[in-house]
């Protein structure tokens, strides 16, 4: 397995994806307090923020409702890599297909990690102070209850809309804000990625079962 092209591609994209990610998480979580903003250009800023629980904000409730989403996500990873890693590179798969693939699940990773570790590593982030690494009193969180970090801010519009807009017209409207991570982006350019090439990706796929109909007719 290890001497296979597909399998390295796969690796290589777990990898980099991972280190990418944790390293700015980490770089913004000891040097950014909660709020502090970055701007680089108008369009794109570093904003930092964390997250309790699933995107847009969305969490369950309590201890109990996080440390569910956290051994979710573990077992929604491990089925990724098993069902749609492992097999596609076993089946010989499209190599596109399989890194897209490899990009979604270190995405799902990455944000798992925030959960085991950061809160065991780190103190709490608030407005007025920064997190200090491996705090004298322990972290702010225990296992599988930490926050995940969030930095990207893309406001690439913003303001407001034209009266004739059904509903939204006149309100103050800004494209887009929310605030996410390399770990969120890794997922959505991997899903879009396999949605656009699907036909390219599953070509041979579609094309095998006429073959072996052809073969029963012939026969």
């Amino acid at each position: 397995m290890l001497k296979n092209k597909k399998f390295q591609f796969a690796l290589f994209t777990i990898l980099l994806v991972l280190l990418i990610d944790q390293i700015l998480k980490i770089y913004i979580k000891t040097n950014f307090k909660i709020g502090d903003e970055v701007q680089f250009f108008n369009w794109f800023h570093l904003h930092f923020i964390e997250n309790k629980g699933m995107a847009f904000g969305l969490e369950l409730a309590g201890v109990w409702g996080k440390l569910l989403l956290s051994v979710f996500r573990i077992i929604a990873s491990a089925c990724i890599f098993y069902f749609f890693i492992y097999k596609s590179i076993k089946n010989n798969l499209h190599t596109g297909f399989i890194i897209c693939m490899s990009a979604i699940f270190a995405g799902a990773v990455g944000n798992i990690l925030d959960s085991i570790y950061f809160g065991l590593i780190f103190s709490e982030s608030t407005p007025f102070q920064l997190a200090t690494l491996f705090p004298k009193n322990g972290g702010y969180a225990p296992f599988l209850q930490g926050k995940v970090v969030d930095m990207l801010y893309f406001p690439l519009w913003e303001g407001y809309l034209p009266h004739w807009i059904p509903f939204m017209g006149g309100k103050y409207f800004a494209f887009f804000d929310a605030i996410f991570n390399i770990a969120d982006s890794a997922i959505t350019c991997g899903v879009i990625a396999i949605l656009l090439f699907q036909k390219y990706f599953f070509t041979n796929l579609q094309q095998e079962p006429q073959i072996e109909n052809e073969t029963e007719t012939v026969e």
